[in-house]
This record gives structure tokens, C-alpha cells and sequence, in this order.
């Protein structure tokens, strides 16, 4: 069933064709945890260490703790995703991937009979230790989708906008990602699904995207921001739903420029897209609508969306944004290896990363604006682990590090990456490592953009009370840097720590679910094998 905005709905699959049972939960067996039939609360204490460094040079270190409760709504709610770019290869890829494991679909390939899964998923193709066996001494994994009460991806209702007027069918046959024998079945469960008028700002992406721009919101920004409003709220209310979910993964924008009184602040970015500036991008248009209706956003490309005055004003209205830049391979990749050689004592000296790919992506990203942002987002991710030794590198020492993308169409979505990485080792050697990585670029994005939008609805149930608060629950800060692991540069709270070594990111994710069901963070210490 197609629904009439641009969105296909989730209706019951016949019986036959049912997706498998989800992993039954568990509970936690604690005082310091109660669960209700609305709720799950947990009683948790947060520890750390504060140090302080004395003129002598001398350092004390002293632990603290911090007391919070955590309260989790169990209700899981019908939950909308609604794509900015819709229609190119990770929104046609991802919706036809959910109506194929909706639908329990097999289809032929080369190397046999292939079945529809979610792998690449954190949350449906992942495990979390929940503690050992009692019994075994072994270590006991669960699915993470079991940790916390989370929607069944195969429940999401999918719709959204785009500048081509294509329809989801011709946007699939169009990327050339999935195997035909599932393009085929797919078809007439796709074509009836048309993208929404997208708003388009030639400035701000290559000249080689006009061709494709025959669906417009047309107008001044204020109405092409009311039109934005209108349609989330069709959408949510035509469909049924309880909560949206708006997610960025259309074209890369060249970099806003800052301006004092532009965009610098809330009330300014409001009056400059009222004034029409020039200044304020497609992308950030629609992130101002989300917030403005109360929709989580998220930013999957490079570009500076989030403005100062965007932060402010999703922080005025206590919603949530997420960003920037999906992390799907080799950047993932960068963010493990550096954590590795820096933690081993190892010294990076020089990382050189050459791609080339030849989907519309590679496309946009060949004029230079839109490659700049692409270049800042991939040469950021190794800042903090360097920073974080200091027997190594100097203050403000850096390894070099360069970033090269070329277009290349004859490879199609089948991205090709090749890093070196040049480090020092002992008595003044050199290290050279090579990495040459093929890998189908909508087909590990696809798994983020879901992993951002359930964990995104996740959050927006999840309340903590410390003596802070007082006695009323809050909200996680609105920008929503957990959601850090899918992504490349991500943005943080003001005054708050970059983080991207990769283990780091998914522990935080991990540890967070823990808290919330009054287990203590994961620890690899395993005493039980190593004291007896």
C-alpha cells in the first residue's frame, strides 16, 4: 500500500510471508532497577576522575561519583522516516531494502539464493555481553535491539522529498545497487512511490545536478520553509503516527558562510530566511522545519547544516539533531586503525587517502565546493587520538594527512578506497601499512541512516533525573552526539570533546543502554578468570 504524500506505510505482511519473531527481551534482576508496565527505572551511579596538575608539575588524581536515575518509556511508537533525497541511491536502496525483509524476500544471484537481511546494522545485526553464564562461566551475548524496547525496523513507514521527480522504482533501476532478480519483484511495489517537491539552491550543489531538478518547492525560503512544515505534518498525520524522523542524505551543499547577523544566531537565521539570504542552505531550511515541528534531524552529508543558529534554535526547542556525514567505510576504518597504532605506542606520521567512485555522489562531490566539505569531514577523525598521547606528539603536532576523491563513472556504487599509512616505530624505523578497500557504497549506508533513525527515536523516550534536575526528568542535551559512531564529523554540544575513535563511540552507546537497566558498564576485566 502506497500512502498518498510520498510515503509507503507498513501494513501487515500475509502470513506466509511474516518477518521472523523479534529476540525476546531480558530483564535485570537488581534493587537498584524497577520495571512498571510504562517504564523501566534505574538507579545509577556514574563514575569517574577528576585530576588537577599543581604548579610543581606534581598530578592528583581524585574519583568522583554522580548519582542519576534513568527512565526509559517502554511504549515503542509507529514511527515515520522521512529522506531529504529520497530518490537517489541510499533512499531507494533502504526502502527497498525494508520492503524485502518486510516481506521475507529470496532472490537469485550468481552465487545462489540470497535472503533479505539487516547486516551492517548496529542495532539488528549486532550482539551486546550482557554478563556470563551462571552456570558456564561463558559470556552471554543478546541482540542489542534486546537491551531496550526499540521499533521493528520492518514497522517504519518511509516517505520524503526529492529534486528528481522519479519515482522509487525508477530511482532503484536508475543507482544500479541491487541485484535484479530483487529489482524485478520489487517494481511494482516501488513505482507508485513519488518523492515530495525538494527545495533546490543551484549555489549550493554542483551545476551537474540540474539535469535532475524537475520537482521543485518553488517560492521565497519562508514559504519553501512553510511548505517543509506542511509536509511533515501531512505526513505524520496521514500516516498515523507518533513520531518522525528527518534525515539528510541528498546531495553535498558547498560550506555556509558564518555571518554575524545571518546565521549566527536563532532569532538572526529566522530573520534571514524571512530576508531570503543567500547564506542559508537547503539543508538547513529543513533542518529549521524539523525542529520546528518537533522532528529529530539528522545530517548525513559533509556540510555545515547546523549553523550556530540551528543549534540554538533546535537547543530553544529541545529537539534533537544529529551529525555530520555518514561513516561507512573508510573513514570507519581510519577511526580503528589510528586508535590501534596510537594506543600501541606507534606514531602516525602520515595518512594519505585516495577514493574514487562513480555514483551520483562521486558526481556532485567532482565540482570543488562540494569536495571541500567532503575533504574537512575526512580530515578531522584522527584528531583526538593523536591528541590523546602526548609521549608521542607534540602540542599541536599532526600527523599529515591528505584526502583525494575523484569521479569515475564506470565504477558505478562499487566505491574504491586506498589508504597508506606511514608511522614511526622503534630506534626511528618506518612502518608502512596499505589498505585497498571495494565496497558498495549505498549498501553500508543504508544500515546507518537506519541505525540513526531508530536510536534517534530511542532517545527521544529516554529521561535522566540527577540532583541537578530536581525532581523533573530532562531530555539528553539536543545536539546528540551519541549518534557519533555512523558518523564521520561529529558535531557535539558547545565545549564538549570531539570523540571518534570508533571502540570509544560504541562503548558510550553501549554503556548508555546499560545505565538504563541499572547494569554497570561493560568491563573486559573478567577478574572471575584471572583471581581464583
Amino acid at each position: 500500500m502506497v500512502a498518498s504524500t510520498g510515503a509507503v506505510s507498513a501494513p501487515a505482511a500475509p502470513a506466509a510471508a511474516a518477518a521472523p519473531a523479534r529476540p525476546s527481551t531480558f530483564v535485570v534482576n537488581a534493587p537498584n532497577v524497577q520495571y512498571t508496565a510504562e517504564h523501566i527505572i534505574s538507579d545509577y551511579v556514574y563514575r569517574d576522575a577528576q585530576v588537577s596538575t599543581a604548579q610543581d608539575g606534581s598530578v592528583t588524581v581524585t574519583p568522583t561519583e554522580k548519582h542519576y536515575q534513568f527512565k526509559v518509556d517502554r511504549k515503542v511508537p509507529k514511527l515515520g522516516l522521512m529522506l531529504v533525497g529520497w530518490g537517489g541511491n541510499n533512499g531507494s536502496t533502504l526502502t527497498a531494502s525494508l520492503i524485502a525483509n518486510r516481506l521475507g524476500m529470496t532472490w537469485r544471484t550468481k552465487e545462489g539464493v540470497q535472503a533479505a537481511n539487516y547486516y551492517g546494522s548496529v542495532t539488528q545485526a549486532s550482539t551486546l555481553k550482557v554478563g556470563t553464564d551462571a552456570a558456564t562461566g561463558k559470556d552471554v551475548y543478546m541482540p542489542f535491539s534486546s537491551f531496550l524496547p526499540m521499533v521493528n525496523p520492518n514497522d517504519i513507514v518511509v516517505g520524503g522529498w526529492d529534486i528528481s521527480s522519479a519515482n522509487l522504482a525508477e530511482s532503484m533501476h536508475r543507482a544500479k545497487v541491487l541485484d535484479w532478480d530483487l529489482q524485478r519483484q520489487l517494481v511494482d511495489k516501488m513505482q507508485g512511490m513519488k518523492p515530495l517537491p525538494s527545495i533546490y539552491y543551484p549555489d549550493y550543489i554542483a551545476a551537474n545536478q540540474e539535469e535532475r531538478a524537475d520537482n521543485l518547492i518553488h517560492g521565497s525560503k519562508q514559504e519553501q520553509l512553510e511548505q517543509v512544515r506542511k509536509d511533515i505534518r501531512e505526513f505524520k498525520e496521514k500516516n498515523g503516527l507518533d513520531r518522525v524522523i528527518i534525515l539528510w542524505t541528498a546531495n553535498t551543499e558547498r560550506y555556509s558562510d558564518i555571518i554575524e547577523g545571518v546565521n549566527d544566531t536563532a532569532d538572526n537565521l529566522i530573520r534571514a530566511v524571512k530576508q531570503g539570504h543567500s547564506e542559508v542552505a537547503p539543508s538547513t531550511v529543513f533542518a529549521m522545519a524539523s525542529i520546528l515541528e518537533d522532528a529529530p534531524f539528522i545530517n548525513g552529508s559533509p556540510q555545515n547544516t547546523f549553523v550556530p543558529g540551528a543549534i540554538e534554535l533546535a537547543e530553544r526547542h529541545k529537539v534533537f539533531v544529529g551529525g555530520d556525514d555518514f561513516k561507512s567505510g573508510q573513514t570507519k576504518i581510519k577511526s580503528v586503525l589510528v586508535d590501534f597504532l596510537v594506543n600501541a605506542g606507534i606514531k602516525p606520521l602520515a595518512i594519505t587517502s585516495y577514493n574514487h567512485l562513480g555514483n551520483n555522489d562521486g558526481m556532485n562531490l567532482s565540482a570543488p565546493q562540494q569536495f571541500r566539505s567532503k575533504e574537512i569531514s575526512k580530515s578531522n577523525v584522527v584528531d583526538d587520538m593523536v591528541d590523546a598521547n602526548h609521549l608521542l606528539y607534540k602540542d599541536g603536532e599532526k600527523p599529515d594527512h591528505i584526502v583525494v576523491i575523484k569521479y569515475c563513472p564506470a565504477v558505478g556504487d562499487s566505491k574504491r578506497a586506498m589508504d597508506e599509512y606511514v608511522s614511526e616505530i622503534f630506534m626511528g624505523g618506518r612502518s608502512i601499512i596499505s589498505i585497498y578497500n571495494v565496497c558498495e557504497d549505498s549498501l553500508l549506508a543504508s544500515p546507518l541512516i537506519l541505525d540513526l533513525a531508530l536510536l534517534a527515536e530511542l532517545f527521544t523516550r529516554i529521561a535522566y533525573k540527577t540532583e541537578e534536575t530536581g525532581d523533573e526528568f530532562a531530555a539528553f542535551h539536543p545536539v546528540l552526539s551519541v549518534l557519533s559512531y555512523m558518523l564521520k564529523a561529529p558535531v557535539v554540544p558547545n565545549g564538549t570533546p570531539v570523540v571518534n575513535a570508533l571502540a570509544k563511540q560504541r562503548a558510550a552507546i553501549e554503556n548508555i543502554m546499560r545505565a538504563c537497566i541499572g547494569l554497570a558498564p561493560q568491563s573486559d576485566m573478567t577478574l572471575e578468570h584471572r583471581c581464583f
